[in-house]
């Protein structure tokens, strides 16, 4: 299963972002990839509401996922959205922040809204409130491909392995981890993390990034870590791509997930108990 993860950086204009990731896209299926991913926000990279209000779309009517599709039917690929921020079905104000996985007919095979908000003060510098401007999700997705059962998260849900669990037991053999991830909580804890998931639940691990600084026409721009990764079942790191744009690709083999489980049972071993008090 040839894979492909796009590390981009988008800005704040989506029509400028859809150029740059259907350049990519057919650059990655040139190089033979058969299921691509791309980071979390891929639409549109922005810290303004009003900005925000402004240029994005509810999902029936977003540009990038409109054109996505006509890739993905076109080139006959799978294609994951990492995600895109949309707004919301009325009277929800708030947007979505979704994961759209879309099939070679151009079809959208599943949706998946982010589960945990990003509500936290990384530096005196750098404080976010995503619950302030984005609805959480409340249902854990699993979707077939055909090539391989994926589990789907965005980001902060990184930080609860509870999730994944419930995603590998409910049939995934690949999660995917699409990121904007923090210049300062990356370098410390996004590789830890993305090694301990795939090794709790001996699934591959894609993980697409969002890195550098994107530029914004209003409000402030912001600088994402980069350092999309793919982990194997036993914890292996098979691709860094560090901190430039590109369009990186790995062959997975799926056979590696039921070695990693046989040897590992872990996920047949779970007990109900009581307490702490």
């Amino acid at each position: 299963m040839r894979t492909a993860l796009l590390q981009i950086t988008s800005s704040d204009d989506p029509e400028r972002n859809v150029e740059m990731v259907r350049t990519m896209v057919r650059q990655a299926v040139a190089d033979g990839a058969q299921f691509i991913l791309t980071p979390e926000v891929t639409n549109c990279v922005s810290a303004s509401r009003r900005h925000q209000n402004a240029v994005l779309q509810r999902e029936s009517d977003d540009q990038t996922l409109s054109a996505m599709r006509q890739e993905a039917a076109d080139l006959g690929i799978w294609l994951l959205l990492g995600s895109l921020t949309l707004k919301s079905e009325p009277p929800e104000e708030r947007f979505a922040n979704r994961s759209v996985l879309i099939g070679p007919d151009g079809a959208v095979a599943a949706r998946y809204d982010k589960m945990h908000m990003f509500d936290v003060q990384v530096s005196e510098a750098e404080t976010y409130r995503e619950s302030s401007g984005y609805t959480p999700g409340d249902k854990a997705v699993v979707a077939d491909t055909g090539m391989g059962r994926i589990g789907f998260s965005i980001c902060y849900d990184l930080r609860f392995p509870y999730l994944y669990r419930a995603l590998a037991q409910g049939g995934a053999d690949i999660l995917a981890v699409p990121a904007a991830f923090s210049n300062i909580t990356g370098p410390a804890h996004w590789e830890p993390l993305l090694r301990a998931r795939a090794i709790e639940t001996g699934c591959y691990v894609l993980a697409p990034a969002q890195v550098g600084q994107h530029e914004a026409a209003r409000g402030r721009s912001r600088t994402t870590y980069g350092h999309s990764m793919v982990i194997s079942p036993w914890g292996e790191i098979l691709l860094d791509a560090g901190s430039e744009a590109g369009v990186f690709i790995v062959d997975l083999d799926l056979e590696q997930v039921r070695t990693a489980r046989r040897q590992i049972p872990s996920l047949e071993h779970g007990r109900t108990f009581t307490g702490p008090a």
